[in-house]
């Protein structure tokens, strides 16, 4: 194939990941705020997000067919089933980030929003949303990530005997993957390798930005490039300019004072209306797209299906002791090379990128070579688990990244008069852990280890049931809640896969409540870092 096609995929791929990221952050803002707000709305709010963010993107399938595939057909359809997909990648790591951001707002700069009467609009740009950047630059590493792991699922797919798929590198490799045409592959995994490292290098320094402008006393500062011309424009109108900037200020503050406090309480119900009729929309029609799965199940099928809930169950709990692997494994690898990196910055600005470029580097598109070549030897060495070695491996690639960038750009944040007491102490590495990192990074890793969780079963998914994998060769678990979903997808069996969907996402809801908002609260309480310094 011409290499041109492939170049202008990929450039498709990157701009369709970017564009959903830009929509989940805005999202995100809206539905974080009205979270923090509305205690009826997080209790809901939180648990939804953990439950579509620990779904894998194969998961949603069977909504998919029938809310874009059949409901809206043609390639529209198919383009915006593609998008849905890429969204589920990409926004509930971001919704999960910003609302952890919001929620950690520091009580001293609440009470200067109030102070100066700031209404919804205020409050929202000029404290919530500044104070969530640095945890969003950090999340769009591990989202943009994500995405590209799930490129050959999302942009091409399978139900039963039919194929769609949309212009994208994802599908193309699909395609020469699918003919044996490796050379084809070679240059896709180029023009990836070309992309993300860009991608990198903008989100790494967009995340550097981020801490020194955002951060509170933070030990990083922002570099501004002066020229000759711009040092004398402003010389010469900044007098002018910060006049009538004061001016501006008083005068907005006027008109604040001036406004009766019921109206900001009825631009914050409309807001909140607004969003709830979204939302009920939304959910109305998931709910609809539900029961047609559901009515067009037969009452035998139904028996049978609920006969094997009590393996499915077991099948979960292998699924769960496997995630449980991934997330230790993964916070092992986040406190120890994550706070390495974070106290050497020089080494940081090659070796992060590196980390970066490698995580967003998708996994399942190299993923064969890599079992064909090492098959023998994993095979000979643990002969009766080399399928939970590989399995392990994908998960891991699905999801260290989330908890370590997480904690990366904590300890990054953490304000300058905490290091300083650290020397002046003379604290060794795990006293400075017990003590102060791990305490002022608690939201942060609260974030990063629902996101790993949560993220986890895309590796494991995609690991335990890849029929084909390579040539005649298959990598199928034993027994898998994701290998159930999987082969009867494969089959076109849909009501079977939404069945064990319903059950897991019953279980992952119960699992939203406890965990999540419970260590939430624990953090907003007890571990926001920034209230030391004010404190002080």
């Amino acid at each position: 194939m011409d290499v041109t096609v492939i170049g202008l995929a990929t450039i498709a791929t990157i701009l369709r990941v970017l564009f959903l990221i830009l929509i989940s952050i805005v999202t995100g803002w809206i539905l974080a705020y009205i979270s923090i707000k509305s205690r009826t709305f997080e209790n809901v709010y939180v648990p939804l997000v953990n439950v579509f963010e620990s779904i894998p993107v194969i998961g949603f399938l069977p909504i998919v067919l029938i809310v874009f595939i059949t409901g809206i057909g043609g390639s529209l359809g198919v383009e915006l089933a593609a998008d849905f997909l890429v969204f589920d990648a990409v926004a509930w790591n971001v919704w999960i980030g910003v609302y952890q951001a919001f929620k950690t707002v520091p009580e001293n700069l609440l009470e200067v929003s109030d102070n100066y009467r700031f209404g919804t609009l205020g409050k929202l740009t000029r404290l919530y949303i500044p104070h969530s950047i640095p945890r969003i630059t950090s999340n769009m590493f591990s989202s943009f990530a994500d995405a590209f792991f799930y490129i050959s699922v999302s942009e091409v797919f399978t139900v039963g005997v039919t194929t769609y798929k949309t212009f994208g590198i994802g599908t193309l490799i699909a395609q020469f993957l699918a003919r044996g045409d490796l050379t084809d592959v070679y240059y896709s995994l180029i023009f990836i390798a070309i992309g993300v490292i860009v991608i990198t290098l903008a989100f790494s320094r967009l995340s550097t930005w981020a801490v020194a402008k955002y951060g509170v006393d933070t030990a990083y500062e922002i570099k501004r490039n002066k020229s000759w011309l711009r040092t004398n424009l402003y010389h010469s109108y900044g007098t002018i300019s910060t006049r009538l900037k004061v001016l501006a200020r008083r005068a907005r503050r006027q008109r604040r004072e001036k406004e009766e406090p019921e109206i900001a309480k009825n631009r914050n119900r409309l807001l909140k209306f607004t969003v709830f009729l979204l939302l009920a929309a939304v959910l109305s029609y998931l709910l609809y797209s539900s029961y047609k799965i559901a009515s067009s199940v037969s009452s035998t099928q139904w028996t049978t299906y609920l006969s094997e809930t009590p393996f499915l169950l077991y099948s979960m709990a292998a699924d769960y002791l496997r995630v449980a692997v991934v997330t230790l494994v993964s916070l092992a690898v986040a406190l120890s090379l994550g706070y390495f990196l974070a106290v050497h910055r020089r080494l940081s600005s090659t070796v992060a990128p590196a980390i970066q470029a490698f995580a967003a580097f998708p996994a399942p598109t190299y993923f064969p070579l890599v079992f064909i070549f090492t098959l023998p030897i994993v095979e000979n060495t643990v002969p009766f688990y080399y399928t939970e070695v590989y399995i392990f491996i994908l998960g891991f690639l699905s999801c260290f990244y989330y908890v370590f960038f997480d904690f990366w750009i904590a300890v990054q944040a953490i304000p300058v008069e905490f290091w300083e007491v650290m020397r002046n102490h003379e604290m060794g590495f795990f006293a400075r852990m017990r003590r102060i990192i791990i305490p002022a990074a608690f939201p942060y890793l609260v974030t990063g280890i629902s996101s790993t969780i949560n993220s986890a079963w895309a590796g494991i998914a995609i690991g335990e049931y890849w029929p084909s994998i390579f040539g005649s060769h298959s990598l199928v678990a034993n027994v898998g809640m994701m290998k159930f979903i999987g082969f009867n997808l494969g089959r076109g069996d849909i009501g079977a896969a939404a069945w064990v969907s319903l059950i897991f996402a019953m279980v992952v809801f119960v699992y939203g409540i406890v965990f999540t908002r419970r260590l939430m609260d624990v953090a907003r309480k007890r571990y926001v870092v920034e209230e030391g310094v004010y404190a002080a």
